[in-house]
Formats: structure tokens, C-alpha cells, sequence
């Protein structure tokens, strides 16, 4: 047998675990994009006041975090595929919880305050797990399949927000229960799949992957942690006030603006990931991420000086395609240059872009709630963050720590 056709053997024999990383990204965008549907119906029908369902979301990326923290320390203990079964089945438990507890506790809320904690451990274990998984698997260019990988992530964002419009529209949002035990289906499924499907080895036969403490010792390290941090927040600072861009800029109601502006951007956050995932093979990812830090500075541009809404909105679209390859990008550059890194590095990785993912949107309502809520300044003085992500790529170098 000759050397191409045991790569291609191998190749086809890990198939089966590329797709079930593509789904298990599908399963991280169901847990955190269809509760957020919800919460006009648990204000209307269980009287929870606005404050305490908007609290839900801070809860639900709060657990995330602390997740990312806590599995360095479990999941090479365990292995991975017995951490990707508990990461599938508590999103699941979360999804059927939300559909169940409100109804058998007395007082609603804290029902769906479970349910949003149990399925966060599973997104939070999802977002340390499936990167390194598909990392491991023997795939003829790990950057381009690394960006097909988080393009499913998109896909998955805007196939939760479409279906359940239709099914709320058809059969109406008084059986938004129904379509919690559908969501939780794709969980279980996807659980099973990782039950059989072969998992290779992060970290090389004999090597040992670098601890929290090895890494933290690293220029390099900080040097990715700082790129991830900007990663996030270059996507977040925008992507959460995509709906009130699209309110502005089609002149739509607030129900039309939440579907429009966010899924406008998931949109073309998906194609950005999908091109480079096909085309990335001719086109060095270091010289792609600096393309796409300047277009991104340029969308900032574009929303907070345009003084046509509707232009704002479409700064919105391009800023959706310019941090489409940043997060990817950063796990593959950081796995390539530390290729012990192992699991403490996706997980501090992770780490670094959910606090940039929070921090994003804080930024930019804080500064715009100092001049009157003028988001459009809020947003101008975001460009901070690609800045700092195209001073921090220049910083990197191409070499390995061994």
C-alpha cells in the first residue's frame, strides 16, 4: 500500500468524527441562540420581569467561562470522548429541563434557570472539546478544516433562529415546548456518535501536554491569549447590537430587527469561514487574519461615521465577514506553534475569547451610555479592538515551541 493511500485510508476512517464536530458546533449555537427567542413568551406567560430574563444570558456565558476554567483539569483525566459524551448530555438534560421544570417548580423561573445552567457546562465543554478534537484528526490542511469546522457554528446560529420563526409562526409560540424536546434530539444524537467514532491523540505517542503553569511562562502564549481576547471582541462588540443596526437601517420593528441584523451577521461570518475553508489552501492564514483585521477596522468605520442608517447596516454584513476567520485563525496558529499546548491551551484559548466576548459589547454600551447613548461612538471607539489584534499578529512569529 502506498504512503498517499494509507493517508486517504486514514482520512476516510476520521470522516465520521469531522462531521460529528461539525455538528456538536451546530449543538453549542442551539443552546445559546434559542432560549434568547424566548424571552418576550417568559415575560408574557410566567410574568418574570425583563431584568431577570436578560440576567439568563450573563448566567449562561458565566457558567461557560467557569467551564472553560475547570475542565483543564478533568478532561485529560477522563479522555476526551468521555467528556464529549457528558459535554452532548448535559446540553441535552438543559434543553429537556427548560420544557419540563418551569411547570414542576413554583416558581418558574428558577426551572429555567436550571435548565440554562445545565446546558451551559455542556457549551462550555463543547467550546474547550471540539476544537482539539477536530485539530487531531490526521485532515490534509488543519487551518482550512479548522475554519469549516467554526463556519458550522454560524450555520447552526441561523438555522435555530429560521426553524423555530417557522414553527413559532405555524403552530404558534404557546408550543415552544415541543420544539425544546426537537432541539434536544440533535444533542442525543450526536452523543451516541461520539460513543463510536475513533478520537486521535492531541499531543504525539510519548509526549506530555504542556500545564496552565508551562504555558503562562510563554511571550508566545500571552501573545495568543491577547489575539483571542480581541477575537471575541471584535465579533461580539458588534454582533450584539446587529439588531438595532437593522431597526435603524430597514426601518423595521424590534422583532424584525432581532431576526435581521444578528442572523445578517452570522451570515456572513459562516461564508467568511466556509471560503477559507475551501480556498484556504492558497492563501497563507497569517496575511488572511491581517486582510481581515483592516476590513474589520473599516466596518467600524463604516457603522459609526456613515450617516445613512441603512450603510450601517451593511458595515454590520462586512464586519460579520471580516472576524469570520479571527477565531479559527487563532486556534490554528496557536496549535502550530505550540503543538504541546494540549487541552490547557484550547481551554485557555476559550477562555480568552469568552472574556473578549463579554467585554466587547460592555465596552461599547458603557462608553456610548457616556455620550447619551450615541451607540455610534460606542462603536468608533471599538477600533481598539482590531487594532490590538493586528499589533498582536505582527508580534507573532512563525516558530515552535518544542
Amino acid at each position: 500500500m502506498g504512503k498517499e493511500d494509507g493517508g486517504r485510508k486514514m482520512n476516510q476512517k476520521y470522516q465520521k468524527t469531522v462531521i460529528a464536530c461539525f455538528v456538536g458546533y451546530v449543538v453549542q449555537a442551539i443552546v445559546n441562540n434559542f432560549v434568547p427567542l424566548l424571552f418576550v413568551m417568559f415575560h408574557d406567560s410566567y410574568g418574570i420581569p425583563l431584568s431577570k430574563i436578560t440576567l439568563l444570558v450573563t448566567i449562561n456565558f458565566g457558567v461557560q467561562l467557569c467551564v472553560d476554567i475547570i475542565s483543564v483539569s478533568f478532561i485529560d483525566r477522563i479522555g476526551y470522548r468521555a467528556s464529549m459524551v457528558l459535554a452532548h448530555a448535559t446540553s441535552a438534560l438543559g434543553l429537556i429541563a427548560l420544557a419540563v421544570m418551569p411547570g414542576i417548580l413554583s416558581d418558574p423561573y428558577y426551572g429555567i434557570l436550571l435548565a440554562v445552567v445545565l446546558y451551559a457546562i455542556g457549551g462550555g465543554l463543547l467550546e474547550v472539546l471540539v476544537s482539539p478534537v477536530m485539530e487531531a484528526c490526521p485532515t490534509p490542511n488543519k487551518e482550512t478544516a479548522m475554519s469549516l469546522l467554526h463556519s458550522f457554528y454560524c450555520w447552526g446560529h441561523v438555522s435555530v433562529v429560521l426553524i423555530s420563526t417557522i414553527f413559532f409562526a405555524v403552530f404558534g409560540i404557546s408550543n415552544w415546548k415541543i420544539l425544546a424536546f426537537f432541539w434536544a434530539i440533535v444533542p442525543i444524537i450526536n452523543m451516541i456518535a461520539f460513543t463510536r467514532v475513533p478520537i486521535a491523540s492531541l499531543i504525539e505517542e510519548g509526549e506530555k501536554g504542556m500545564s496552565i503553569g508551562q504555558l503562562c511562562k510563554l511571550k508566545m502564549f500571552w501573545i495568543f491569549m491577547l489575539l483571542m481576547i480581541c477575537a471575541g471582541a471584535c465579533e461580539q462588540a458588534v454582533s450584539q447590537w446587529a439588531s438595532t443596526f437593522a431597526e435603524q437601517g430597514l426601518g423595521v420593528s424590534k422583532a424584525i430587527g432581532d431576526l435581521t441584523g444578528p442572523m445578517l451577521f452570522a451570515i456572513m461570518m459562516g461564508i467568511a469561514r466556509a471560503l477559507y475553508g475551501k480556498f484556504g489552501d492558497r492563501i497563507p492564514l497569517k496575511k488572511c487574519m491581517i486582510a481581515c483585521g483592516f476590513l474589520c477596522l473599516v466596518s467600524y468605520f463604516i457603522i459609526s461615521l456613515s450617516p445613512y442608517p441603512a450603510l450601517g447596516l451593511v458595515g454590520c454584513g462586512i464586519c460579520g465577514f471580516s472576524v469570520g476567520i479571527m477565531w479559527p485563525g487563532c486556534f490554528s496558529l496557536a496549535s502550530a506553534s505550540m503543538p504541546r499546548g494540549g487541552t490547557a491551551l484550547f481551554a485557555l484559548l476559550a477562555l480568552g475569547g469568552d472574556v473578549g466576548c463579554s467585554g466587547g459589547p460592555t465596552y461599547v454600551g458603557m462608553i456610548s451610555s457616556a455620550f447619551d447613548n450615541d451607540l455610534h461612538i460606542g462603536i468608533l471607539c471599538a477600533i481598539i479592538f482590531p487594532i490590538l489584534l493586528l499589533l498582536g499578529l505582527a508580534m507573532q512569529r512563525q516558530e515552535k515551541v518544542k
